[in-house]
C-alpha cells in the first residue's frame, strides 16, 4: 500500500525515541519525507496535512536489521528482494542489511549494484548491501573491499558462513578502517559443528541427533574479540546464542574494546526441547539452546551487553523444509514476528521496557551499521513504525508476506503488532488499510 503524502501528522501516540530520551504522548509532524517537529504548534501544521490517529499505540523510529538473507539472485524460490522487502515492512523494519549469501555472491561492484537496483524497483524498505568479506565466500582471499565500498556496500561479511581464516580476518579488520565500515562475523568453528542438527545437550543425546556444541561458538567469539582488540577494527559479532559468548563479550567490553553483538528473537524464547517433535521448523541457526542459555541471553539484552536484536531471517522454500530433520536446511521466516516475539517474551524483564526494545531493534543497529535511521530527530528521514502494544494475534506462517512460511512460532499467540510502517514519510504498510482513516 502506498499513500503519497507531502505532510502527515501522527497524533495521540506514545512517541518513543531512545536517541533523544523521549517517551511521552506527543504529536509528530512529517513534511516532505522528514521529521519536521515533535509536538508542533498548530501554526506549523500545513492545512493539507493528512492525519493518522495513533491513540493507544507506540510511535517509534523504524527498525533496522543487521542481516537478512534475501536470496536473490540465485535462490528466488526461497525469497526475492521484493518479497523480503514486503515481509520487512509488515514487521516494522524500514532498513535492512542484505547478506551476501546469493549466487553469484556479492563480491563485485556489479553484484552490489544488482541488489540496489532491485531494491529500488521493489520500492519498499531501504535495502543496504553487505559485501563479501572473501572472494566467492570461500575464506581464501580477501574480497575487493574498496570496490565494494565504492559500489555502496555498508559492511563486510560472509555470513551466515563464519570466517575461519584468522589471517584474512585480521587483514580485513585493518583494511576496512580506511572506509570506516564494520565487519560482521557469525561465530562458529566449523570443524566442531559440522553435521550438527541441534544444540548439543541432553535433548540431543536422548533423540540421538548430532549436536552443535556451544564451544564452537565460544571459541570463535574468543578469537574474534582478540583480533578486534589487536587491530582496533570495527567488529560486530552475531548473532550469538551461548552463555560463553555473553561472558566473553561482557569482559572485553569492560576492558573498553568497542565490539558490538546481536542476538535473534528465537534464541530469547524457545529452547531445544522443541526438537522432540522432529519438526524441521525448529531447525534454525543459531540453534535453539537450553533454558540456561536463554536466561543469560535475555539478561544480556536487558543490560546492554548485547547491543542489538536482529531478525535472523533465513528463508528456505517450503519443499526444502519438508525434508526429514537431518536433511532439512537450517532456516526460518522471522521478519514479521520479531517485534511481537520481543514484546511477548522480553517486556517485563528487569531493566527492559519499550524504550529498551526500540533501542535494540532500531537505534543501536542503525548506529552499528552506520546507516540513516534509528531516531526521530528533526530533519531525520521519516522512517517510522506504529505499534499496537496490546494486540494479541496467532502466528500463521501461511499468512506471511515472505515466500518462506516456516517459523518455530507457528500457532503461538503473541502480543504486540505493527499497524503502520512509514518509509520516507510514505505509508508503505498498514495492517488494516480498509479500516484506517487518513483525514
Amino acid at each position: 500500500m502506498t499513500i503519497p503524502e507531502t505532510s502527515l501528522l501522527i497524533t495521540g501516540g506514545r512517541v518513543i525515541d531512545p536517541s533523544q530520551s523521549i517517551d511521552r504522548v506527543a504529536r509528530l509532524l512529517v513534511v516532505d519525507g522528514r521529521i519536521e517537529a515533535i509536538d508542533p504548534a498548530d501554526s506549523q501544521i500545513p492545512e493539507s496535512a493528512r492525519h493518522i490517529d495513533a491513540s493507544g499505540r507506540i510511535v517509534a523510529p523504524g527498525f533496522v536489521d543487521l542481516g537478512v538473507e534475501l536470496r536473490e539472485p540465485g535462490f528466488e524460490e526461497d525469497e526475492t528482494i521484493a518479497s523480503g522487502s514486503d515481509a520487512a515492512l509488515a514487521g516494522g523494519f524500514t532498513s535492512i542489511l542484505a547478506c551476501s549469501s546469493t549466487s553469484p555472491c556479492i563480491d563485485s561492484h556489479g553484484a552490489v549494484e544488482f541488489v540496489r537496483q532491485k531494491a529500488v524497483q521493489a520500492d519498499g524498505v531501504r535495502v543496504h548491501v553487505i559485501g563479501c568479506l572473501s572472494k566467492n565466500r570461500d575464506a581464501k582471499q580477501m574480497a575487493e573491499l574498496g570496490l565494494l565500498h565504492e559500489a555502496g556496500a555498508v559492511a563486510y561479511s560472509d555470513a551466515p558462513r563464519p570466517m575461519p581464516n584468522d589471517a584474512l580476518l585480521k587483514r580485513a579488520l585493518e583494511y576496512a578502517q580506511m572506509f570506516n565500515l564494520p565487519i560482521i562475523n557469525r561465530p562458529n568453528v566449523m570443524t566442531l559443528s559440522e553435521g550438527g542438527v541441534m544444540h548439543d545437550g541432553q535433548v540431543a543425546l536422548v533423540l540421538g541427533l548430532k549436536g552443535l556444541p556451544t564451544e564452537a561458538e565460544d571459541l570463535a567469539v574468543a578469537r574474534d574479540v582478540r583480533i578486534a582488540e589487536a587491530t582496533s577494527g570495527r567488529l560486530h559479532i552475531g548473532p550469538v546464542s551461548t552463555m560463553g559468548s555473553v561472558d566473553l563479550i561482557r569482559r572485553v567490553k569492560e576492558r573498553g574494546i568497542p565490539i558490538t553483538a546481536s542476538v535473534c528473537p528465537h534464541n530469547l524464547c524457545l529452547d531445544d526441547s522443541q526438537l522432540r517433535s522432529f519438526d524441521s521448523r525448529f531447525k534454525v541457526h543459531p540453534p535453539l539452546r537450553s533454558p540456561k542459555h536463554i536466561e543469560t541471553l535475555c539478561a544480556a539484552v536487558a543490560d546492554g551487553t548485547i547491543d542489538a536484536i536482529q531478525s535472523g531471517h533465513m528463508p528456505r522454500a517450503r519443499e526444502k523444509k519438508m525434508d526429514d530433520l537431518d536433511a532439512s536446511p537450517f532456516g526460518l521466516s522471522s521478519l514479521e514476528t520479531t517485534l511481537a516475539t520481543i514484546s511477548t517474551f522480553m517486556l517485563g524483564l528487569e531493566g527492559f521496557d519499550w524504550s529498551a526494545a526500540i533501542d535494540r531493534l532500531s537505534t543501536a543497529p542503525a548506529r552499528i551499521a552506520g546507516v540513516p535511521g534509528g531516531d526521530l530527530k528533526v530533519g531525520s528521514l521519516a522512517d517510522i513504525v506504529i505499534i499496537d502494544p496490546d494486540e494479541k494475534w496467532i502466528v500463521d506462517g501461511h499468512q506471511f508476506r515472505s515466500h518462506c512460511i516456516s517459523t518455530p512460532l507457528d500457532h503461538l499467540e503473541l502480543t504486540g503488532r505493527v499497524t503502520h510502517t512509514l518509509v520516507g514519510g510514505r505509508v508503505r504498510f498498514a495492517l488494516r488499510p480498509e479500516t484506517e482513516h487518513l483525514a
